[in-house]
């Protein structure tokens, strides 16, 4: 996997255009500036946890004597789950019902920036690969750039492209998602059966 296709598939997975419409909600109580600050500070704080998923999750796998085929079809069958929420949306949103207040942490930072799936794939990237992780680390920065600068730009992206195309672009996405998240638990899986096999 290049720095580019793992880039576009956490992007994919941090949904920065589905993302829109619940952290306008979240956030509409608040003045623009507080809204800024409090944007700035979710996305640094999902930033920090998916490096620490990034970083320590070889050991983490290790201590729970998790094998990586077990993380890499977990981690097909939330982002699954996930992608089907997306082309099938509930009515009460991809997370269910928010708190009310100003967001910290939940349900911003964790589980709508850095959720199960995103932690997972940066898990498994990272145990997958070990030598590659400044790599895994630059395509992270660019996702988590990307989903930052949509964010930061939601309310005017939301008064140009309305609900519908955001609606309809997030549905795209998670059609992508969904077919990722199969090669996923298929590679997982064929993984498994190539150990398993006499």
């Amino acid at each position: 996997m290049t720095i580019a296709s793992a880039a576009l598939l956490l992007f994919l997975i941090l949904d920065p255009l589905g993302n829109i419409p619940i952290f306008l909600s979240l956030l509409r109580s608040l003045p623009p500036r507080r809204q800024r600050i409090v944007l700035a500070r979710e996305l640094l704080i999902a930033l920090a946890v998916l490096m620490m998923f990034l970083w320590g999750g070889k050991y983490a796998l290790e201590l729970m004597h998790l094998r990586q085929e077990s993380v890499s079809i977990a981690g097909g069958i939330v982002l699954f789950l996930i992608g089907i929420r997306m082309i099938f949306p509930r009515p009460e949103g991809l997370m269910g019902e928010l708190p009310d207040g100003e967001p910290f942490i939940v349900p911003m930072a964790i589980p709508l920036v850095a959720g199960p799936s995103g932690m997972a794939a940066v898990m498994l990237m990272g145990s997958d690969d070990p030598t590659r992780l400044g790599d895994w680390s630059i395509a992270l920065l660019i996702a988590w750039g990307a989903t930052a600068a949509i964010l930061f730009s939601a309310t005017l992206l939301y008064k140009l492209l309305g609900g519908r195309a955001l609606s309809a672009i997030e549905r795209l996405m998670g059609m992508l998602l969904v077919a990722i998240s199969v090669q996923m638990f298929l590679d997982g899986l064929g993984t498994y059966l190539q150990i398993a096999a006499p």
